[in-house]
């Protein structure tokens, strides 16, 4: 059976654009496979590009074995970032511009080399990059209550909704960075702490993932472009007047305050 990618797209452009969680997409498409819940993505992607957006990286999700377990898929998901997405250095999340936004620290790649191919590994993405950065990852499921299969995630371009970069950036080559120890506070209130390993064991083995599975697709990623290599910790809610601060060693510290 052929789906209605466009029209599924369209209800996950609408829900962004009013704001409004919907139902999981596979209540009433029970069949939506991940290939063809990547195919929704491109649409729901595209839509942005064609609103005046620009694509300028990727993100992971799902990078974490007991996350994939309790969602129910064998293998991380991507999605891509656009430029009305990102948040600068000190800048305010303004929580209703979304639906229901969560934060969560990643280490963040910032690229001078093309990355593409099926035969990518971590070392290649260490030589193609120019700095890693601390990160926090705005999510913003356009479902309600975050309830959803991988299929319909991986559709809603992996909960992707904003994001922002802290620190100085340094060249990766000099740490090791399944090593770098991360804090992740609340309104001053420790939540988890975690390190790079968290990550497919690795930072830069989650990114090698991620292209080698858009080489399946004939994508990847270009000189320039920003990927956020997965969560080192849970997500948590935010809400106006939390703050919440991502410290890594050797990398700095992140802050992001919320109204």
């Amino acid at each position: 059976m052929t789906l209605p990618t466009d029209e599924i797209a369209r209800t996950l452009i609408e829900a962004a654009r009013q704001r409004t969680a919907v139902l999981p997409l596979t209540n009433e498409y029970p069949d939506l496979d991940a290939a063809t819940a990547y195919t929704v993505q491109d649409a729901v992607v595209q839509a942005r590009v064609e609103a005046g957006a620009v694509v300028i990286g990727a993100k992971l999700g799902l990078t974490s074995v007991a996350k994939q377990q309790q969602m129910n898929v064998s293998e991380p998901l991507y999605g891509w970032l656009t430029d009305d997405m990102q948040l600068d250095t000190g800048q305010t999340l303004i929580c209703s511009d979304y639906i229901q936004p969560r934060c969560e620290p990643e280490i963040a790649f910032l690229l001078k080399d093309d990355l593409r191919g099926p035969h990518v590994l971590a070392a290649h993405v260490l030589a193609a990059t120019a700095l890693v950065f601390p990160a926090i990852d705005i999510l913003d499921s356009r479902f309600a209550g975050y309830k959803f299969t991988g299929s319909d995630v991986i559709a809603d371009n992996s909960s992707c909704a904003g994001f922002v970069f802290g620190g100085q950036g340094i060249d990766p080559r000099g740490i090791d960075l399944k090593l770098v120890g991360c804090t992740f506070e609340k309104n001053g209130r420790l939540l988890a702490t975690a390190a790079g390993a968290a990550v497919l064991g690795h930072p830069a083995a989650s990114v090698a993932w991620m292209v080698r599975r858009m080489a399946a697709r004939g994508q990847g990623l270009t000189a320039g472009q920003v990927v956020m290599a997965g969560a080192l910790t849970e997500a948590v809610a935010v809400s106006p007047g939390d703050t919440v601060v991502a410290r890594f060693d050797r990398l700095g510290t992140v802050e992001l305050p919320c109204r």
